[in-house]
């Protein structure tokens, strides 16, 4: 049996459809997983979907299902990108698999009856979309150092994971394995910002939420994202824990075991290089021997979000540009540490110079040459002339070259190596000059050579092309009508076949005419933003300043909270206003929790007239927004109680 090479990516949240940018990351494992193939490694790659936790759970309620039901559609959706993306995966886990959650309960179980894991108390800063915790010396303005969104005050019962009993064995790993973490800057970070600044307890169970898999042993809790996501790269492949509390695995984990690299996002980089491997040393098991955290992929300069309006799905990409157009832009304009951007102009420039231009181009001229001048049939390779040796050489450089970028996980620099190379090809033509030796019959065996040489090269590309834009590679070797597609068949130039013929001429990439597709794209664009806007509301009678005036807005803190007996949709709010304390009551009972609003700060309307409703009294009302669905306005943390709001 051929040496494993186990290798995976991070989980998709199974909240919405993935984007570009979280699609690159199956588009480069599978690069990776494709190389290794063709190397000849046993290789097994592993993705899927994270499905449990608050904001699914909230998300599922919007839309009236269940839990299950809302994963089970998103996971399907992002499987069918997966699967439309041309990624040759082994397995797709689901954390709602029976296995998995079985796994995970008796993982956590384990842990707690070592003395890993005990119950305490949280009280600090939460975001939903990261499902994370922040100090207060990890955040500034409320919001989340991660995403940038409002942070919200939490106190609650939960399972606490010593983290810091490890602490100093796993610096001593990293210190020890220098290659263990990568890019090198990644590495600095997770040990200059997390490790030797010191580890707090991790929080590993919820009991605001139900959504989740439940701690057999404590049913008001469920057990928290990091460790039922993270040991699916575990138990997806045969990690299980007897009822005895001993490590129980499969022949496969014993085979695969340890993961050889981990690709993951940069901003997850704390949760797999510490949180995981921490929980590993716990159990005594083996360390992944690498993780790789790749940077992220910008629209233009910004992030991807919805609310920017700049979020592009690789599906729609592939629509416009094929699948392998958008898995050759990915792979090429990620940089190794930096950022890599996308934005159509881009997109549309490098569509045509590399793959419309100098790749399509290529193979388009060369084989309708060889069907011109040799009727098809792959001619004889003859004596060496200038600038036979240079091709030559430039195909052998780029061979080495790939192979040391793609083990270092450079893959947009091998992506580049390889079109470097076939500009050389191409270059090669305007030296040689086909269709002038071609004049001369004299010359014919001269002609032969240089258009065996250019298809001899054409080969080698569509071999190195393979794991990157598949499906091209293929179609290049039926137009070469060619059975020598293995990575051994490039070891040395010259495998091509004479005197067979070769297959079909057919157009790889057409050029695009940017200037048209920016048009359609833009209408496209602005149709979609007329679709989604709102509808301008009904317009109610002006008032003057000294009307509004007459309205006290005031800045409150909530400082306690509770339903109202009998009254589904209102909430009982206590209200510290500085100089005061009233109470409001408020039909936001649908949106909010009362643990949502304690300690909040809002906006009040001070001097309205007070009123019951349900029979609780009311001297106020707090401002919001919306009617599906209800926003309260909060205010930064640091703003003082009873100003007056103009």
């Amino acid at each position: 049996m051929n040496e494993k090479f186990y290798m995976t990516t991070a989980i998709a949240y199974a909240s919405k459809k993935p984007h570009i940018g979280n699609t690159y990351e199956i588009i480069m494992a599978d690069a990776i997983a494709r190389y290794k193939r063709q190397q000849g490694y046993d290789v097994f790659l592993m993705t899927g979907t994270d499905e449990h936790g608050q904001k699914i759970e909230e998300l599922a309620k919007e839309a009236g299902i269940t839990p299950k039901a809302y994963v089970d559609g998103v996971a399907g959706e992002i499987k069918q990108i997966w699967d439309s993306m041309n990624t040759s995966y082994d397995k797709f886990i689901r954390t709602t698999d029976d296995y998995h959650e079985a796994a995970v309960q008796k993982v956590f179980k384990k842990l707690y009856d070592q003395g890993d894991i005990y119950k305490s108390e949280y009280e600090g800063w939460y975001c939903i979309p990261c499902e994370s915790f922040f100090t207060e010396s990890q955040i500034e303005e409320g919001k989340c150092p991660d995403c940038g969104r409002p942070l919200q005050r939490t106190k609650e019962e939960a399972y606490f994971f010593r983290m810091s009993k490890y602490q100093d064995r796993l610096i001593q790993y990293i210190e020890d394995h220098p290659d263990f973490i990568e890019p090198e800057l990644r590495k600095k970070e997770m040990l200059n910002n997390f490790l030797k600044v010191g580890l707090q307890d991790l929080c590993v169970s919820r009991t605001s939420f139900k959504w989740g898999i439940p701690v057999t042993f404590d049913d008001k809790h469920v057990i928290y994202v990091w460790i039922d996501a993270l040991f699916n790269y575990a138990t997806g492949i045969g990690f299980d824990i007897d009822e005895d509390g001993n490590i129980k695995t499969t022949e496969q984990f014993d085979r695969l075991w340890p993961c050889d690299v981990h690709i993951i996002g940069k901003d997850i980089m704390r949760f797999h290089s510490i949180y995981w491997t921490i929980f590993l040393m716990a159990l005594d098991l083996p360390l992944p021997k690498k993780i790789f955290g790749h940077p992220w992929l910008l629209s233009g300069t910004d992030k991807m979000s919805k609310s920017r309006g700049n979020v592009l799905y690789a599906d729609e990409l592939a629509k416009r540009f094929g699948v392998d157009g958008v898995r050759h832009y990915v792979l090429s304009e990620m940089p190794y540490a930096a950022d890599g951007n996308i934005t159509y102009e881009n997109f549309i420039a490098r569509y045509n110079t590399d793959l419309a231009n100098n790749l399509g181009n290529l193979v388009n001229r060369t084989i309708a040459m060889t069907k011109k001048y040799f009727d098809g049939i792959v001619p004889v390779q003859g004596a060496e002339e200038w600038p036979d040796d240079e091709l030559k050489a430039e195909c052998a450089a780029a061979i080495a070259d790939v192979k040391s970028l793609m083990d270092g996980y450079r893959i947009a620099d091998a992506v580049d190596r390889i079109f470097n190379m076939l500009r050389r090809a191409n270059k090669y033509i305007d030296e040689t000059t086909p269709w002038v030796l071609a004049k001369d019959e004299e010359k014919k065996p001269r002609l032969g050579t240089v258009l065996y040489n250019l298809l001899e090269t054409i080969r080698i590309g569509a071999v190195l092309l393979t794991p990157f834009i598949t499906a091209t590679a293929e179609n290049i070797f039926t137009q070469l009508a060619t059975d020598k597609t293995d990575y051994a068949s490039i070891a040395s130039f010259g495998a091509l076949e004479s005197g067979k013929s070769v297959g079909e001429a057919a157009v790889l990439f057409g050029r695009i005419d940017e200037a048209k597709m920016m048009e359609e794209i833009n209408k496209e664009i602005e149709a979609a933003q007329a679709a989604a806007a709102p509808e301008k509301p009904e317009s109610v009678a002006e008032i003057g300043i000294d009307d509004f005036m007459g309205v006290e807005l005031r800045t409150a803190q909530v400082i306690a909270c509770e339903g109202v007996p009998k009254a589904k949709k209102l909430l009982k709010l206590q209200l510290d206003l500085g100089y005061e304390k009233r109470q409001v009551v408020s039909g936001i009972a649908k949106f909010y929790k009362p643990e949502d609003l304690i300690g909040k700060k809002i906006i009040v309307v001070a001097n309205l007239k007070p009123a019951k409703l349900c029979g609780v009294e009311s001297n106020g009302m707090i401002l919001a927004s919306g009617e599906e669905q209800v926003r309260v306005v909060f205010l930064d943390p640091e703003t003082p109680l009873g100003e007056r709001v103009r």
